[in-house]
């Protein structure tokens, strides 16, 4: 916990209140939505396809317009789509504890539903943009507050409903009101990268479109979300398959709510206690790629405790009998609840990462919206089929078959995640060329406009910002001159081009020969004494350094013969033979190098070419 509070404080200030913005929300949202479903049918006295359809507009209008929210963030900011679903949820959570006609009552449900749908995709995609580099981490740190408001919610709201259900209401609507007043005077406002938010804002559902089909164009985001969607049904199991299996071996003395409620106590501890730490040894030895399929993987475990469970009391009758049985049960299903969150907090943090990875930045608010879209109709699918499964498998007698599919769906999952990394799609691609005449990000308002006869290097390149760069020709290099050639007064435009990054490779490149230079091929100049001839100079005396006479450039190991004034050569090996015109030589040992003359040449040539 120490751990977890010095890592919330290491962030900035907006990322801080963005987490205790969700730790609120949840609690606000888990303090009433629970007892909902028992307040529409025993308090008002509804019949069960109502409060099934009360129930079904409300996770509709969530899940289904995430696409809209997150269109919506991208292009008017993320602040107003945050306070504007709090000030929904508001709204919609008073109406449901002061309204008793059906009318009324779908209304109200839907406005808390649409309003998830608002600041949800929001608050993601500003927690990314403002986390930077370590979204990893802002992200586990927000499935930590995220579960916490899981667990007090439902204790805060047992207190309320024991008094009134529409006292439970009041209060989570009040909890909302403060959070959108908070939202108004703290949060600072953020947008994301849209390349349609310097257009007129009332450009309409075309502007909408654009956005939807650059989204759905992006081959890897749409793969990467359809293979994801088992991740989803897997985990959202704990909604429905544990709570139905924990009523189906509950013991006739323990009430079944208390073993559902150790199910979700067991799961979000298990998150609590153990996300920053699962977080950071997977991003230490495993990567993004490899954690998502990994994840998915123990996701697809979680349910061989269950599975192994119902094979053994199957084959032994009379352990089922005993009291030994049901308890044998519970802990399976228990054992099962802890594997389940440990995979998923294996997964969240680098699955929404992945997104942010996907969308190069762009819309990243939109890609979070068509992705919960997605997943949210294959939890809608995994949920019927997994409900039908389990009637029809006790029913039959083959209780453990709904398990070995659980296990199958999260095993092919995690194929395919581990398929998409191979093939490199779980990495930013280049994004196609736009127009030229495309709108300019905002970081291009100052810079030169390029040269008029530098031919296709002006042309615009997506999705860099900006599409060209300057590089100032009196600029001078490390050697004290200018790196272009004499006449160049105008800036030089230089066209850069988006690459994908690729995995590390060990190159091998072969030593090339090196080639054997002439001796006096390149003569360089040596000190002599100034005034006298090196002859007349006396032996061991220092020489001045006014004059010079010349020597060959050869390998520093040997012998260099030095011309003198009015002398002949002799070797500058000889010290101790004092001969006329000897200097050391003080040079670098590379500047004899041939290698590194030739590299020296070939640079030379390419700063000519520039």
């Amino acid at each position: 916990m120490i751990r977890t509070l010095s890592q919330y404080r290491s962030f900035p200030r907006s990322v801080q209140l963005l987490l205790l913005n969700q730790l609120t929300i949840n609690v606000g949202f888990y303090m009433l939505i629970p007892y909902l479903a028992d307040h529409l049918s025993q308090g008002l006295g509804l019949a069960t396809w109502l409060v099934g359809l009360i129930l079904g507009v409300r996770n509709f209008s969530q899940q289904g317009m995430f696409l809209i929210g997150g269109s919506l963030a991208d292009r008017y900011g993320y602040k107003p789509l945050i306070v504007a679903g709090c000030a929904l949820r508001t709204a919609g959570f008073a109406l449901l504890g002061l309204v008793d006609n059906v009318p009324a009552l779908i209304a109200a449900s839907a406005a808390t539903g649409f309003a998830g749908a608002l600041f949800n995709p929001a608050v993601r995609a500003y927690l990314a943009q403002d986390s930077g580099e370590r979204r990893v981490e802002a992200f586990a740190l927000f499935s930590v507050f995220y579960q916490t408001g899981i667990l007090i919610g439902p204790l805060v709201g047992l207190a309320l409903t024991g008094l009134a259900f529409s006292i439970t209401c009041l209060v989570a609507a009040g909890v909302f009101a403060l959070l959108t007043m908070l939202q108004l005077r703290a949060l600072p406002a953020r947008r994301g990268d849209d390349p349609q938010q310097g257009e007129d804002s009332t450009g309409g559902s075309s502007a909408v479109l654009r956005q939807w089909a650059q989204v759905a164009s992006s081959r890897g985001f749409l793969l990467f979300s359809l293979a994801m969607i088992g991740s989803y049904v897997l985990s959202f199991q704990v909604y429905l398959a544990l709570p139905l299996q924990a009523r189906a071996i509950a013991l006739a003395a323990v009430d079944p709510t208390v073993v559902v409620a150790a199910v979700f106590a067991v799961s979000g501890g298990v998150t609590i206690a153990a996300q920053m730490g699962v977080t950071a040894w997977c991003r230490a030895h495993w990567g993004p790629g490899r954690a998502l399929s990994r994840g998915l993987l123990v996701l697809a475990l979680a349910f061989v405790p269950i599975l192994l469970g119902e094979l053994l009391l199957g084959v032994l009758p009379s352990l089922a009998r005993s009291t030994a049985g049901p308890i044998l049960a519970a802990v399976c299903l228990l054992l099962a609840a802890a594997i389940l969150a440990l995979g998923t907090a294996v997964v969240f943090p680098f699955e929404m990462d992945t997104i942010v990875t996907l969308s190069h930045g762009r819309l990243v608010a939109t890609h979070y919206g068509l992705y919960n879209t997605v997943c949210g109709v294959g939890i809608l699918l995994g949920n019927l089929g997994t409900g039908w499964a389990l009637d029809l498998a006790r029913s039959a007698g083959a209780a453990p078959a709904p398990w070995a599919v659980l296990i199958i769906i999260g095993v092919f999952s995690a194929a395919a995640l581990a398929m998409l990394q191979r093939r490199g799609l779980l990495t930013a691609q280049p994004l196609p060329a736009e127009p030229c005449d495309a709108q300019h990000s905002n970081n291009d308002m100052d810079r030169p406009e390029p040269l008029s006869d530098a031919g296709d290097v002006t042309n615009c390149t997506a999705p860099l910002a900006p599409a060209a760069r300057y590089l100032d020709a009196s600029t001078p290099s490390r050697y004290g001159g200018p790196w272009f050639p004499e006449g160049l007064t105008q800036p030089l435009p230089i066209r850069y081009v988006s690459v994908s990054p690729q995995p590390a490779q060990r190159l091998s490149v072969p030593r090339p020969a090196r080639p054997k230079v002439p001796p006096r091929a390149h003569p360089v100049l040596r000190a002599q004494p100034q005034g006298s001839s090196a002859a007349g100079r006396p032996a061991g005396s220092a020489p001045a350094r006014s004059s010079f006479s010349a020597e060959p450039l050869s390998r520093q190991d040997e012998p260099r013969p030095v011309i003198a004034e009015g002398g002949g050569p002799a070797s500058d090996t000889d010290f101790g033979g004092g001969a006329p015109g000897f200097e050391e030589d003080r040079r670098p040992a590379a500047l004899f190098d041939p290698t590194y003359q030739l590299l020296a040449e070939e640079a030379s040539g390419r700063a000519r070419l520039l």
